[in-house]
This record gives structure tokens, C-alpha cells and sequence, in this order.
């Protein structure tokens, strides 16, 4: 069954078709581009209209364009559209009307792309899924997924994203999710948002594209707890809460061996084990969440508890690998797509308790914390998780502040960029360390994971 015809897409778009043509994808990049895509000119650091007939030549099915580009046939097969990013959530919320599946909608400060994750894996067994792509959770990130979700989806799984206030609700109100996941709320964003109590009404407004008679999913054990709460009673909406001490969704005991965690829980009463193929308790909660998730979309809990044995954590979101070099084995930790002091501390948790003979932190500036950027900073160095660490290495200008703070015993190599650090880091870590890399995407940690990787042969643990 074709993913859209064109007359679908003109329906949902009000758009014009040049020919009829059958689209059995959507896509918004020629290097992923797939046979029978449709192809999504959007106008982001380039007019993809200047790639359209690079597309076509690709095998594209059609381009959904707000006009005929240069260089394409006449004949070629388009969508003309009056504003392209418009007509792709006009697709979205066409594709979302068009199926009855079950759909929870995820965002929240740190995990929530590791919970999408671990919600997929817990329902593929259970019925036919659709889940976000890697973090595609903005403004066009969304109506993407949804584009690309095909009528007959049981279960879908939609991971929703900001940067700035006012975000949030119109994405969920395009997902229409019957479940609305809040992760957990932390200073990140900072500074867009006037304090932490901010974020959490934004990352509390997902409830407002809620389907009649759906439920919010919230964390309690954080701070902003009652913000939540005064949100969903405000919109009139019922918690379901969980954490360590929740009464719907509790963490009952937890227990770390090497790169392995052992959950035990209670869901609605029902009791649960889940054994997570990664370190940490933050991952634990994660699964406990997305638990209660799948327990209230009236899936299989026991059968999803078992199937998060699935997961692993994706690269750059605390992927774990060895690396082996001829003098020895480096246990790798790359956590290195995005940081906030949240992510960092439970990251450095899971390093802290490594029983590699040296613990090693290579980190990079936690970026948009706004006027507690500083400070923010400094205070890792009195964090109890860093008293565990052998030696920590810095990166970027806002890290030069941890440097600083850093007793002797545990200031390792302070760098400028990511650049500098690549070149030098096989002098900083030897066989037999496990290494934590993690920093804001925009340091560029990725150079020193591949600067590490090519010490020797990479396979993941």
C-alpha cells in the first residue's frame, strides 16, 4: 500500500499536481534519499528547491515545491505548494487523521530520545510501530514523522522538542497523542526561559494536544513536580506519576553490574523486572516511564518489560564501546551529542562506577544555561560523582571555569576546542581507562570520539 498518492497529498495540502504520481516515503535530504520519496524542498541553511531535480534524478517519486524549479522538466512530478514547511505539516496532520494507532507523545529536558527509543523496542513486538527518526522532534522534525507514518500504524511513538517557549503545544497538538510523556525537567535552555519553573510549563504544555481522554505521564521525583501538577489540573487532564516513591509507576529497586541494570518495578499495582543493556539509573527511569506509557495505551506491560532488553543507548547518547589498541582494551562512553548539568551528572554517574583502574572525563561546554553558565560549570567540580573520577580533561571556554575549580589531583588537560583535544588525546588516555566523552553538540566532541576510536578497532559492548 502506497504512503501517498498525489491525490492524497493534494487533498491534504491544497495543493496542485503537475502528474499523478505514488510516493512510498518522504524525504527532506538527497543523501538519504530513497527510491519512490517524496521529496520535501524545505528552505532551512539552503533552498532545497536548488536540489529538486538532483532528487528526481535520484529516484524521487515527486517534490512537494512552492515552484517549478530551475533545471526540472516540465513534465517532472510536483506538488506546487504556497508555503512548503506548511504544506509538510499539512501532510502530517493528514497522515495522523488517517490512523487509528495509539500514539504517546515524549519530550523532556534530558532522555527523551533514549525513551522513544526504549518505546519502540518495548512495542515492535506487539504491533506494527512508527517512532520518531534519530531526534526529530522540531518544527519540521515532527510533521516529518508524522508524514511518514503509515495509515495502518498501531503503535506511534513521537518525540517532541524545544529550544524556545511556545514550541511544545503546537507540535503535540499535531501528534494528537493519547499519552503525553514528560522525562523529566532541567536546566537546559536557560536561556530562552526566565528559570527552571518556565521550562517545566513548557515541557508541561504537550498535554495540550492531547486526544479526549488522554493522560499525561509525568516524573516525580523532580523539583518542578508541583508546576507539573498545577498544569494538568489547570488543563483538567489526569498524572499518572512515576519515580521512586509514585504510586502509579515506582522504582522499586535497582541494582548495576558492569555495563548491565536490573529494574524492578510496579506498574498499576503489577510487578516488573526489566534488565537494561546499559549502565545507570537515569536509564532505568526512563524504562519505568515508558512502562507506564505502554501499561496506559492498554499494550502488553509484562511483554514490553521484557522487550526493553532490546534497546542500547544510540552513538553520541551514551553508546558504550571497547576499543581495542595493541597495548589494551579502553572502555569508550560516548555521550557526546548534547549535555546540561542534568545529563552530565547522571553521564559522570555511570563512570563513577566503572572498575576500570582509571576513570577518565573528557567535557565540553554545556551550552544555553544563560547567566548560570558560570557557575553551572564550577560546580561539578563539588559534585559527589567527581570525587570518583581520576582525572578530568576540558573543553571550550565556559569547561576553562571546571578546569579551574578542579582540585590538582584531578585537573587533567585544558583545551580550546575539540579540534585541539582530538590531536592530543592518545597522549591522555591509555588501555585499560574508561572514558567518558560528553559536551553541547555545537564543542564538536564528536572529533575526539573518533580520535579515540582510531586508537584501535571499536565494537560495541
Amino acid at each position: 500500500m502506497a504512503l501517498w498518492t498525489s491525490d492524497d497529498a493534494a487533498r491534504a495540502t491544497g495543493g496542485h499536481v503537475t502528474t499523478q504520481w505514488v510516493a512510498n516515503g518522504v524525504s527532506i535530504d538527497t543523501r538519504t534519499l530513497q527510491s519512490g520519496d517524496l521529496f520535501i524542498a524545505l528552505k532551512a541553511a539552503r533552498d532545497a528547491h536548488e536540489f529538486v531535480a538532483q532528487a528526481l534524478a535520484n529516484g524521487a517519486a515527486a517534490a512537494l515545491v512552492d515552484h517549478h524549479p530551475d533545471g526540472v522538466a516540465p513534465d517532472a512530478p510536483l506538488l506546487i505548494v504556497a508555503d512548503v514547511q506548511a504544506a509538510l505539516e499539512d501532510l502530517g496532520r493528514f497522515a495522523r487523521a488517517r490512523t487509528n494507532a495509539r500514539v504517546v507523545a515524549v519530550t523532556g529536558s534530558v532522555g527523551k530520545t533514549s525513551t522513544k527509543e526504549m518505546l519502540r523496542d518495548m512495542l515492535i513486538p506487539q504491533g506494527k510501530t512508527h517512532a520518531s527518526v534519530a531526534s526529530y522532534n522540531n518544527h519540521w522534525g515532527v510533521p516529518l514523522t508524522l508524514a511518514r507514518m503509515p495509515a495502518d500504524t498501531e503503535f506511534a511513538v513521537i518525540e517532541v522538542g524545544m529550544n524556545h517557549p511556545g514550541e511544545i503545544a503546537p507540535l503535540s497538538q499535531m501528534a494528537r497523542p493519547h499519552v503525553a510523556m514528560v522525562t523529566t525537567v532541567a536546566a537546559a535552555h536557560l536561556a530562552a526561559f526566565d528559570g527552571i519553573d518556565q521550562i517545566a510549563v513548557e515541557k508541561a504544555s504537550i498535554i495540550d494536544g492531547l486526544e479526549q481522554g488522554g493522560v499525561a505521564v509525568f516524573n516525580g521525583d523532580i523539583p518542578t513536580k508541583d508546576v507539573l501538577a498545577r498544569c494538568a489540573a489547570s488543563a483538567g487532564v489526569p498524572v499518572n506519576w512515576f519515580g521512586e516513591t509514585a504510586d502509579f509507576a515506582r522504582l522499586s529497586s535497582i541494582e548495576v553490574d558492569g555495563n548491565t541494570t536490573c529494574a524492578q518495578v510496579h506498574v498499576a499495582g503489577v510487578p516488573h523486572v526489566m534488565n537494561i543493556q546499559s549502565a545507570g539509573q537515569h536509564f532505568a527511569m526512563n524504562a519505568l516511564g515508558a512502562l507506564a506509557c505502554v501499561t496506559l495505551i492498554k499494550a502488553d506491560p509484562a511483554a514490553a518489560a521484557r522487550n526493553v532488553s532490546n534497546w542500547v543507548p544510540v552513538i553520541g547518547r551514551g553508546a558504550r564501546e571497547v576499543v581495542t589498541t595493541d597495548e589494551g582494551a579502553i572502555d569508550l562512553i560516548d555521550d557526546a551529542y548534547n549535555a546540561n548539568p542534568t545529563s552530565l551528572r547522571a553521564a559522570m554517574a555511570v563512570l563513577a562506577v566503572s572498575n576500570a583502574p582509571r576513570r577518565i572525563a573528557i567535557l565540553g561546554d554545556m551550552r544555553e544555561l544563560g547567566a548560570t553558565e558560570i557557575a553551572a560549570h564550577q560546580n561539578i567540580a563539588d559534585w559527589s560523582e567527581t570525587t570518583a573520577i581520576d582525572c578530568i580533561h576540558t573543553v571550550g571556554p565556559l569547561m576553562a571555569h571546571l578546569h579551574a575549580a578542579l582540585p590538582a589531583d584531578k585537573r587533567g588537560q585544558h583545551s580550546e576546542t575539540a579540534q585541539n583535544m582530538a590531536e592530543q588525546v592518545q597522549n591522555l588516555v591509555r588501555a585499560g581507562d574508561s572514558v567518558l566523552l560528553k559536551a553541547s553538540l555545537s564543542i564538536g566532541m564528536r572529533k575526539v570520539v573518533d580520535a579515540i576510536k582510531n586508537m584501535g578497532h571499536g565494537t560495541k559492548k
